[in-house]
């Protein structure tokens, strides 16, 4: 077991953690809710833990079977531990195991909640809880793997154990252009939806909460009866980007590249 790539791998996945946490700080910021400080502690813990990680790059970056499974599961642990931290800060979700729950169940693109009345959450803490769909969508490792240099013969293990949305395929001989290739569809569609849903003057921070349970397919929403008090096109959009954003990305990139029979055989 190399486990020097792994904890790399999570002293990765901790620095990541900690860019995405800034996001709704700066939502944050922007409502002037107090919120956004705790959002901001819990960024900074994550991104000195990630460093101490990775400050040293491992002599091996050969990533096998054991350790990509090793990589997968703990990263989703950690993950889910701090990122539950700032709802019991902010005091909307007062206890760690039920912040714990929504937490994972965003990660995991589940879509359970322990709430009764999500309107009574910041806006702050409503856009984390609906990021963290769109995260677990594609995976933070899918998108790692993009970027760090990893050797060995079994990433597609890998990328298929880690996903927990979109399933994945080797869609060219590199893995990392695959990555690149899956996260580029899923990014791109995801803004597709938010200028959709911008275009039927739904506001900003509703579109992107939208938005991000949409692709992440797990169902997250922003108000209490979840799509009921939106208009009849912004129901219509969501609902067909949530078939879409079910579909294999394999099929997205098969028609993308005018491989159209192919792309209608794929069962």
């Amino acid at each position: 077991m190399n486990y020097s790539i792994v904890l790399y791998i999570l002293g990765c996945v901790l620095k990541f953690e900690s860019a995405f946490l800034v996001l709704p700080a700066l939502v944050g910021l922007i409502y002037r809710e107090h919120a956004s400080v705790s959002y901001l502690a819990v960024a900074v813990l994550c991104l000195i833990l990630g460093v101490l990680l990775t400050h040293k790059k491992p002599r091996s970056t050969n990533l096998y079977t054991r350790e990509g499974f090793v990589a997968v599961a703990l990263s989703w642990i950690i993950m889910s531990i701090f990122g539950a931290i700032p709802f019991v800060l902010t005091g909307d979700i007062p206890f760690y195991v039920d912040a714990l729950f929504e937490t994972i169940s965003g990660f995991t693109t589940t879509g359970a909640s322990i709430l009764n009345d999500v309107e009574a959450l910041s806006r702050t803490t409503l856009f984390w809880r609906s990021f963290t769909h769109w995260i677990g969508g594609m995976g933070v490792l899918v998108f790692l793997l993009s970027l760090l240099p990893l050797a060995g013969g079994y990433h597609m293990n890998l990328m298929k154990a880690e996903s927990p949305g979109p399933s994945v395929s080797k869609l060219v001989p590199k893995v990392q252009q695959t990555a690149k290739i899956l996260y580029t569809i899923y990014i791109g569609m995801t803004l597709f939806q938010i200028i959709l849903l911008l275009i039927g003057r739904i506001p900003l921070f509703d579109t992107l909460c939208i938005s991000f349970g949409t692709a992440g397919t797990g169902g997250f929403g922003i108000v209490n009866d979840s799509m009921g008090s939106y208009s009849t096109y912004c129901q219509v959009v969501t609902t067909i980007f949530m078939i879409l954003f079910g579909v294999n990305f394999s099929a997205y990139y098969l028609l993308l590249t005018k491989k159209f029979v192919q792309a209608f055989k794929s069962e």
